[in-house]
């Protein structure tokens, strides 16, 4: 553990844990808000190219499918390459399909872009990795939850602020055709610019740079070769595919809220996209805080109980959740639907970051495999729910399928639980 850090300096950035951690978290709400910046400007979108509901949740199927595929790859190639390479390149390629969706002349060119826009959701895997191989077991679960949720948050944001964006183009005398195109160029700008920062200010652990450490003969914790050995050696381990389950319970199920919650409130409650985007966009920014306390409270509970401590917090979680799903389903005017939304919002970032506050724990030798496995699930979880909604063809009804999976899927939680010999061998977490 020698070189990670123990303690987040938050106002610092004078340690290259505390610039990774940073860094890190700014290029994922970059990423994340580039990921659904189309989101919110669907009601526009879907007059402009006549889509249907069938259409519309090919849309949301494709935002998320092929981020499963790239989520698995950028983890081992982290172990490999490193994580300042590899998110370099994911922000510099990610920015391609980014700006494509904005010239876009057709459903089915919007939707090339749209899966293609989906890679960028790998960037989460990243952060993860690069807080992981930064921080120590006692302040990991927090870094990795704080980054992430921070980053999440991009997603809210975006819900926000996307149609003020293209209202602000439509001021200055855009056609609404031209406006939501302009708005869609700025995230993928953003990326570029968050590439050449990532690439200039950033290192892959605490001891430097992937590449000149085996070079040197210096020995790191991911000093193995990395790529497909990772991958391989995660794929055995039970504990990673039970958290994919739970991740994609919980994280799969914010994705899906994140591409339907403003047609959703726009078409049973009447809210004009403004406020849908508000109302919507008040779930992603639950992540502000929501992922750091399920993180913080991870750590909180393994260090007055053991690594099962952190399994027993995911299973209540996750339970909470799928409760409060249930009654989102269930509310009949805009209020109540908001109030449900934010408490099994809550629960749900919450239980996020509970999850990869047990990834560091479940194989250190193949972290990126882990990592991607894990991650994959959530946008597994999330495509699962949008073949759902299209087969219901009604959002309600979804909603309500979706809570009782959440519940059954809890069980899952408590099937990662540790033996003793491995709660023994991750002591200092609890220290």
């Amino acid at each position: 553990m020698a070189g990670k850090a123990n303690h987040l300096q938050l106002f610092s950035i004078g340690t290259p844990q505390m610039r990774a951690f940073h860094l890190t978290w700014v290029a994922f709400f970059i990423c994340f808000f580039a990921w659904f910046a189309c989101a919110p400007l669907m009601p526009v979108i879907k007059g402009e190219f006549h889509l249907s509901v069938s259409q519309i949740a090919d849309i949301n199927i494709a935002a998320v499918a092929i981020t499963i595929l790239v989520r698995l790859l950028v983890g081992p190639l982290c172990d490999r390459f490193g994580p300042r390479k590899t998110y370099t390149g994911l922000l510099a390629i990610g920015a391609i399909p980014v700006l494509g969706v904005a010239m876009a002349q057709s459903y089915e060119s919007f939707l090339l872009f749209r899966l293609g826009i989906g890679a960028v959701g790998a960037s989460f895997v990243i952060t993860q990795y690069h807080t992981s191989v930064m921080f120590g077991p006692r302040v990991v679960g927090t870094a990795n939850a704080a980054a992430a949720g921070w980053g999440n948050s991009g997603g809210g944001v975006a819900q926000a602020t996307m149609p003020l964006l293209m209202g602000a183009m439509v001021m200055l005398g855009v056609s609404e055709t031209m406006g939501w195109r302009v708005a869609l160029l700025v995230p993928g700008v953003l990326m570029l610019v968050m590439a050449v920062v990532y690439w200039k200010f950033t290192q892959d652990c605490p001891e430097g740079n992937y590449a000149e450490l085996r070079a040197a003969g210096i020995p790191f914790e991911a000093s193995g070769k990395g790529g497909w050995a990772s991958f391989v050696q995660a794929c055995g381990n039970y504990r990673a595919w039970l958290l994919f389950v739970t991740y994609g319970a919980c994280f799969g199920i914010e994705l899906f809220i994140h591409n339907v919650a403003a047609v959703y409130y726009v078409d049973h409650f009447g809210l004009s996209l403004k406020a849908a985007g508000m109302a919507a966009g008040s779930f992603g920014l639950l992540a502000l805080f929501a992922r750091a306390l399920g993180g913080w409270l991870s750590d909180k509970a393994a260090a007055k109980g053991d690594l099962n401590s952190r399994v027993n917090l995911l299973f209540i979680l996750m339970v909470g959740e799928g409760l409060g799903l249930l009654w989102f389903s269930q509310t009949g005017s805009v209020v109540p639907a908001i109030a449900a939304m934010l408490a099994f919002g809550l629960c749900t970032h919450m239980a996020c970051g509970a999850t990869y506050a047990l990834v560091p724990f479940v194989n250190r030798k193949a972290l990126g495999g882990v990592a991607g496995i894990v991650g994959a699930g959530g946008n597994v979880g999330a495509v699962l729910a949008g073949f759902l909604m299209k087969g219901t063809g009604d959002v309600r009804q979804t909603l309500l399928i979706l809570g009782g999976a959440v519940l059954v899927s809890s069980v899952c939680a408590i099937g990662v639980r540790f033996s003793s010999t491995a709660i023994d061998t991750a002591a200092p977490a609890a220290a």
